[in-house]
């Protein structure tokens, strides 16, 4: 009895002992188990179990998104936005792979209205909100299973996903006017008298006799880009499935980006982007009456390494902030002949002091009543420093000039009170480059609409200086037309990572960008988050420049410092290459005539000593302005 049961038994388990067998065998787990055994024993390595382990890893199934979770969160200014969170299964274990927060972007200008901030603020809530629940339940559901590392496949089908988001929009939109249709034309039916009166909401036409004709000497303003209630999901999900793609690979993020733009080919050499750093924030509703600049940036010289540029800029930052602080004292440049020492105070007024605050830019915040001023105090700054601007540090201006055009004079108000037509901006900019020849960089220098004055500004400082769109370029769908970019003439675009901006759609972009001889640069937007991989991007993409704010802040510094751990990794694995920086050279056209004197010296002003200004302008002994197809070194 007892010898049939043990059969019996023995019947038992031979089957899932065959079964067993038959299942390793086919997955080749005695073979590689003997490879493994074999390879590691001549190593005798430390931690035996860890290297089998990592043997065996490589034989494991790909990780596949297993869940996306939404969340909202605040950015750098205190505004809500959107963190999309990555899951995958990964060796049958869920596990979080990474996150990322998406940066906030309004349209609304710094001296628009408090209602008009405030409905801005109640569209923004709504939108994350929105934006949380497409993450956590539709594209939750929509990408799981997929491999994070495939990237085209991921954002084709998140671009289906907000066409459609669209199309459902439209289709309500349609349904509620024709409903309001149907119920004013009941209410005239109803009615005993026609009524003149106009329906709630709807303003009256303004008289053609005097609103619209300034109007109708320039272009239109183009109407406002609407976004979709809820689009950051398309990007935050786009961006941190490009995160996860990298983690899953074990590379820098900005590497598997450089793939992504390259067709999967690593690139032997990697540029960084020159660092457009903020020096100071213009005010343009501030008691000063300069309004033409809105930021002023600091440009390192190419022959500086990262680490160097950013140490020069801190110093020169510091400096602005002493002669700030001086009380009742105008900054005194060292002049560069013999007339050194003879510089003094002569007891007019000197520029205002700054305020003691730190911008959402991350920079100091100041005003002037004139362009001089500002170039004054840098240059003081600098020469007190024994640096030269022309040849030791650039500058860039931000002159943001759609945010200047007064619709009803069709003018641009330059200072207070002080207007200029867009034709007379374009002399105006000329001169100020000739005068100033370390400006190298002039970004949004007219509204995207003067597309014939863009032109007119190319064809005569293209060689000198950038003349670069970064209203235009906000959103990048616009941008693509028939594989062309649709912007007006210009030296290069800013783009910025926001909304349904898919990591795709940058490559693509980027790409037809350098086909096209134009430069690339990645800008942070206003409402900056702590999420560094911007620069990630830039690096990636092969951005010329990178725009990404001041040297204060905790969002914007935590991007600078990844910056120089590229720098860093790049130099150490021997595959940095140093920047080449050329400007484009444009048909020549006749130069317009002289624009600038009223934004250097406004009528009946004189704000500064007479020999600080002469010494201001006296831009002979900086180095001559760099020649056309030349580099910044």
């Amino acid at each position: 009895m007892e010898a049939g049961g043990r059969r019996e038994l023995r019947r038992r388990l031979q089957g899932p002992r065959q079964e067993a067998a038959e299942y390793y065998r086919d997955h080749r787990v005695p073979q590689r188990m003997e490879e493994a055994l074999n390879a590691l024993f001549p190593l005798r390595p430390a931690d035996l179990y860890g290297e089998l382990a990592n043997y065996f890893s490589k034989f494991s199934k790909a990780p596949v998104i297993c869940k996306l979770v939404g969340r909202k969160v605040l950015d750098g200014v205190g505004q809500p936005t959107l963190e999309v969170e990555i899951y995958c299964t990964v060796k049958n274990y869920e596990k979080r792979i990474c996150s990322t927060i998406m940066s906030s972007f309004s349209q609304i200008h710094e001296n628009a209205l408090p209602e008009t901030t405030e409905a801005d603020e109640k569209e923004r809530n709504d939108s994350v909100n929105t934006a949380v629940e497409w993450v956590n339940e539709s594209l939750n559901a929509m990408l799981r299973d997929l491999k994070p590392t495939d990237q085209s496949k991921v954002d084709k089908m998140l671009g289906e996903y907000f066409t459609k988001k669209v199309e459902e929009k439209k289709d309500i939109q349609k349904q509620e006017e024709e409903e309001a249709a149907a119920a004013e034309a009941t209410l005239a039916l109803t009615s005993c008298t026609p009524s003149v009166t106009a329906l709630p909401g709807k303003k009256k036409a303004a008289n053609p006799g005097f609103m619209t004709v300034a109007e109708r000497m320039i272009p239109p303003a183009e109407p406002a880009e609407s976004v979709l209630c809820g689009s950051l999901a398309i990007g935050g999900t786009s961006l941190a499935i490009a995160k996860a793609g990298a983690t899953i690979s074990h590379i820098p993020l900005y590497l598997h980006i450089a793939l992504l733009k390259c067709n999967q080919d690593s690139p032997k050499e990697m540029t960084l982007p020159l660092p457009m750093v903020s020096l100071l924030n213009c005010e343009k509703i501030s008691p000063a009456k300069l309004k033409l600049v809105k930021e002023v940036m600091l440009i390192p010289p190419v022959q500086l390494s990262l680490k160097q540029g950013i140490e020069r800029v801190l110093h020169i930052q510091k400096e602005i902030m002493r002669l700030l602080e001086l009380p009742g004292k105008a900054p005194s440049p060292q002049l560069p002949d013999s007339k050194k020492g003879r510089a003094r105070n002569t007891g007019k007024k000197a520029p205002p002091r700054a305020l003691k605050r730190i911008s959402h830019l991350g920079c100091l915040i100041t005003g002037c009543d004139n362009l001089e001023q500002l170039l004054l105090l840098i240059q003081t700054a600098c020469n007190n420093m024994g640096l030269e601007l022309g040849t030791d540090m650039y500058l860039a201006i931000n002159c943001a000039a759609h945010e200047l055009m007064d619709y009803v004079k069709g003018k641009y108000e330059i200072l207070t009170g002080t207007f200029r037509s867009p034709d007379e901006m374009v002399g105006m900019y000329v001169e100020l480059i000739n005068k100033f020849p370390f400006i190298i960089a002039l970004i949004d220098p007219l509204r995207k609409e003067d597309r014939q004055q863009w032109s007119n500004i190319c064809c005569a400082l293209g060689s000198k200086c950038y003349l670069i769109a970064e209203d235009a370029a906000t959103y990048i769908s616009k941008l693509k037309i028939d594989h062309n970019i649709n912007i007006p003439m210009c030296s290069g675009v800013v783009l910025k990572y926001i909304n349904q901006t898919k990591v795709s759609d940058l490559v693509e972009v980027t790409g037809l960008l350098d086909g096209q001889r134009h430069i690339t640069i990645l800008g942070s937007p206003d409402g900056e988050s702590s999420d560094d991989s911007l620069v990630d991007l830039a690096v990636g993409l092969g951005a010329r420049f990178i725009k990404l704010g001041g040297l204060s802040r905790g969002e914007r510094v935590t991007k600078y410092n990844r910056l120089l751990a590229i720098e860093e990794e790049l130099a150490k694995n021997r595959t940095l290459r140093e920047a080449n920086l050329e400007f484009i050279a444009f048909a020549e056209e006749p130069q317009p005539e002289n624009q600038l004197s009223d934004v250097l010296h406004p009528p009946k002003q004189d704000l500064l000593p007479p020999q600080l200004s002469q010494s201001a302008l006296q831009v002979h002994s900086l180095p001559a302005r760099l020649s056309e197809n030349s580099t910044l070194t």
